[in-house]
């Protein structure tokens, strides 16, 4: 058996020391990966050129992060710097003759396969020509300076639908390749909003050099790169101030309103005749809520001759949903009782069937486990069946058997500082619901991104393809449109989906987000937001 030999990598730094939380759980995890060999650190002589930013900008960066971007120090499980070798090369050029390319003799010496660049300077483009897969940097990184960090201030300032995370190439004769480029849904502080996202890139440079070490080619498509992102102006900061103020003032009264046992989001559901490829939902019926009953996360189940509606269920003003289960009459549902309650919140009840027997799969994130109930008696006697994860957050999971095989879709937060469960989507094969056999696929997260990454209902198969709606949170909003994804390849070792159709809120008036189908026979329901 041929042994493969470790990816070697460089890590280019602004210092020794003091290093962000993002920074320390990516040398951290390289470390714990026998496919990986963190080689040496080298130490950029100028390593933000000549990028500044205004003083005042400079403060106001230092305290929005102190104050909206705060988070407990990450403590490295393999990491130590005082154990690393640093190249540092402000003191290695003063030995070194000046006909000698430094950074390129050390690229060379040390065999290094990549550099991940950490600063907005680059290596000499003869040094990173000698590395086989070029010198790797995100987005974020060409975006700061010594004293500020302006990555996202754009986006939240213009209010764009998402913010992109780039990972991207250089490699020989100049070249930019994106070797991945996900968006996430915008938060209300630039600074908050950067935080997140370098958390994020943490499992996504981490997948990527998976990927690297198991087929050692890169692939990567030609950059789409924007133009060099400019901190940003004082006429920028104000318009920045105005929108933080409506923020914290639409904070205060959402909070006001919670104190009075109201100002819950408000959804409804809208139900029609038609399949989740051909469906349109301007020409459904709504299910409106009531106070007492508001209704979301809406799965159907056929049974017998009648259809029936599990939800999740929740009066205005409450802190935790049940799920509840009513009957179709014609396009009205006929409500039948509580079909299960717990101490946590529950939502997304999943509901399906193996052989005789009918099981439901909640979202039971706050318990930190996946749960499987077991009907006893149909549809409000339910028994727990099976446990996984136990101690993992994870987040409208799904189950689907394709091919022979069960495989479970789940959103999993893997995370340090900022739970997320819209931002990763997780494969695992496993035996069913008795969920005793879990294997995970080889490149998990198989999908990055709150955009696409998010379940929006259950698995569906048409004339032989597979669907999976995804959630698409962006515009600041979470559950802005649905998508539908149709499944293009899943194994093991492989997954790709593509968008075929994105649900915007504008089939119906007075709707703010949608972020839910599902279909049994030949009637679909969809939820539909009201309120943010």
């Amino acid at each position: 058996m041929t042994t493969v030999r470790p990816l070697r990598i460089g890590v280019l730094v602004a210092q020794k020391e003091g290093f962000e939380n993002w920074e320390l759980m990516i040398f951290d995890r390289i470390m714990a990966d026998p496919r990986f060999s963190l080689i040496t650190f080298i130490v950029h002589p100028n390593p933000f050129g000549d990028l500044k930013a205004s003083r005042l900008f400079e403060l106001e960066s230092h305290l929005e992060r102190r104050l909206l971007a705060r988070q407990r120090r990450y403590t490295p499980q393999t990491f130590d710097a005082n154990r690393q070798r640093f190249d540092d090369l402000r003191v290695l050029g003063t030995y070194v003759a000046a006909d000698i390319d430094v950074p390129r003799q050390l690229v060379n010496e040390r065999e290094l396969d990549l550099v991940i660049r950490l600063t907005p300077a680059s290596l000499p483009s003869d040094a990173i020509r000698d590395l086989p897969f070029g010198e790797w940097a995100f987005n974020f990184c060409d975006q700061r300076s010594r004293k500020a960090d302006w990555f996202s201030y754009r986006d939240v300032i213009s209010k764009s639908a998402a913010t992109e995370l780039l990972l991207y190439a250089k490699q020989d004769d100049a070249r930019v390749t994106s070797i991945a480029s996900p968006s996430f849904n915008i938060k209300f502080s630039a600074a908050r909003n950067a935080a997140f996202l370098k958390e994020r890139a943490v499992t996504l440079l981490m997948r990527e050099l998976g990927r690297l070490a198991d087929s050692r080619e890169l692939k990567a498509e030609p950059s789409r790169r924007n133009d060099v992102v400019k901190p940003p102006s004082s006429v920028d900061m104000v318009r920045y101030a105005g929108g933080l103020s409506s923020h914290f003032l639409a904070r205060a009264i959402k909070a006001l309103r919670a104190r009075m046992h109201s100002g819950s989001a408000i959804w409804t559901l809208y139900t029609g005749r038609g399949r989740i490829d051909d469906f349109d939902p301007r020409e459904s019926v709504e299910i409106p809520p009531t106070k007492s009953d508001i209704k979301a996360d809406p799965f159907l189940f056929q049974y017998g001759n009648e259809c029936y509606l599990f939800y999740e269920a929740y009066a205005d003003g409450d802190r935790k949903a049940h799920i509840a289960v009513g009957r179709f009459r014609g396009d009205k549902i006929e409500p039948v009782g509580i079909a299960l309650s717990c101490d946590h919140h529950l939502s997304y009840p999943f509901v399906f069937r193996d052989g005789k027997s009918i099981f439901m799969m909640p979202e039971t994130h706050q318990s930190r486990r996946i749960e499987i109930w077991r009907c006893v008696e149909f549809p409000l006697k339910w028994e727990l069946y099976s446990t996984a994860f136990e101690g993992r957050s994870a987040a409208d999971s799904v189950l689907t058997r394709h091919k022979g095989k069960w495989w479970l879709f789940t959103n999993l937060s893997d995370f340090h500082a900022y739970e997320d469960h819209c931002s990763e989507l997780y494969l695992f094969e496993v035996d069913g619901p008795e969920l005793k056999r879990i294997i995970s696929h080889k490149h998990n997260p198989v999908v990055i991104g709150s955009t696409v990454a998010r379940n929006g209902g259950r698995i569906l198969e048409r004339n032989g393809q597979l669907y999976r709606p995804s959630q698409c949170n962006a515009h600041g909003i979470y559950g802005y449109g649905l998508n539908i994804m149709e499944i293009e390849e899943l194994s093991l070792t492989a997954y790709r989906e593509r968008c075929i159709r994105t649900i915007t809120p504008d089939f119906k008036k007075g709707l703010r987000g949608c972020h839910h189908f599902d279909a049994a026979g030949e009637r679909y329901v969809v939820d539909a937001r009201l309120s943010l």
